[in-house]
């Protein structure tokens, strides 16, 4: 299997060759600017001991949402037994394998370096386990990624064997997954939240909100992949499935913003010190502004693909929902990166305001790692596609 397998990536149209040789391209260049990182050390970076997370832990809160919004296919396939969704969720998988991989990736070069992983590695180093919330956000990750890969692995392994695989196999780590997903996103919301010294982040709602922006942005990639595989390949999509992944999209986006607009009643009714982070987001203090045209921006979006969703006739036009989809990853992208992340940091305890701007170091790395992404999703999707149509079967070897 993994032999035709390979063969099987390393095939197909022009298009598709392009796409992996502009995939690398940017892996590369994404290389090189770590190489600079790794050479001159972290200060080559837009952070300081003020913003100490930027552009990578960004990248990584968003990401861990899109990993977690596989539960959305898989619950309804394998629990709910709703066959709309059978076709989808192979690859709703196998984004969460590649999301993780990102999210991974992101936690190491955001490190300074690979070789600190071994401080957390237990025997060598200390994982700090219980006491620690990293701890639990690197055992949570590590094992929804070992999920997401078995059990993809055992059913195409089977269809690769024309045989019909086993749920009493399968099924025990489905249900696992489950409750794993929202575990990974609310875990690594508890980090942010568990820091007193942080009011912006100290937020009771920020687990809920986190899997409700999570269950919006997720989703809606997801239908963007599909209507792209539909297109270019022969995989069967129904849209019946696309419609009910949408409307999925739309409920999630809608208490996303319900739980957006209490955050700001709680931040801008009784203003307190505490919402100097908040006020310095939305309007700047003493002219400085970074963050203003970002969450601005945002919010716009978000409405905007919001109410685009919440109207079924332009819901139901999918050409609407493929720009709604795209309008609203893009907003969900910036309201969890640069409106989450930074804002925490600014002011600092002191309430001194330092501002963040990555530099071009940061953003190479950043593209190299989410061309890795989506060179590693193009694999998987390439070969499970194959063998899903009946194309590559261990028979026709005979």
């Amino acid at each position: 299997m993994i032999s035709d397998g390979l063969k099987e990536a390393t095939k197909g149209s022009t298009a598709y060759h392009i796409w992996m040789a502009t995939l690398t391209l940017l892996m590369l260049f994404g290389t090189y600017a770590y190489y600079q990182q790794i050479v001159h050390g972290l200060s080559v970076t837009g952070m300081t001991d003020r913003v100490s997370w930027g552009l990578y832990i960004s990248n990584f809160t968003f990401l861990v949402g899109v990993a977690a919004a596989a539960v959305m296919l898989v619950l309804p396939t394998y629990i709910l037994k709703d066959i709309d969704f059978s076709q989808a969720v192979l690859i709703g998988e196998g984004l969460a394998v590649a999301a993780l991989i990102m999210c991974l990736a992101f936690v190491t070069v955001d490190m300074g370096g690979p070789a600190r992983l071994w401080h957390i590695i237990p025997g060598i180093g200390n994982l700090n386990w219980p006491a620690s919330m990293l701890a639990w956000d690197v055992i949570v990750l590590n094992g929804y990624l070992f999920i997401n890969i078995t059990i993809p692995f055992y059913i195409l392994y089977h269809h690769y064997l024309g045989k019909k695989p086993k749920k009493s196999v399968y099924l025990p780590g489905v249900l696992i997954s489950v409750f794993w997903a929202v575990g990974i996103h609310l875990v690594t919301a508890f980090l942010y939240a568990g820091l007193p010294a942080r009011p912006f982040w100290n937020n009771a709602l920020l687990g809920p909100r986190f899997l409700a922006s999570a269950f919006a942005a997720g989703p809606a990639l997801i239908i963007l992949v599909l209507a792209i595989i539909r297109k270019y390949t022969d995989y069967y999509i129904a849209d019946k499935t696309i419609n009910k992944i949408a409307m999925v999209v739309t409920v999630a986006a809608q208490i996303n913003l319900i739980m957006l607009g209490s955050e700001l009643f709680k931040e801008f009714y009784s203003v307190t010190h505490h919402s100097s982070s908040a006020i310095y987001m939305f309007f700047g203090i003493d002219g400085k502004n970074a963050l203003v045209p970002w969450i601005w921006t945002s919010i716009a979006l978000n409405l905007l693909a919001t109410l685009a969703l919440t109207y079924n006739r332009f819901r139901r036009n999918h050409t609407v929902l493929f720009i709604s989809c795209a309008v609203l990853f893009l907003a969900i992208w910036i309201d969890k990166g640069m409106g989450l992340i930074i804002p925490g940091f600014i002011p600092g305890p002191w309430g001194e305001i330092v501002e963040y701007f990555p530099t071009w170091v940061e953003i190479g790395v950043t593209t190299g790692i989410w061309a890795l992404g989506a060179f590693v999703f193009s694999l998987l999707v390439k070969v499970a596609v194959s063998i899903e149509l009946g194309k590559m079967q261990y028979r026709n070897r005979q």
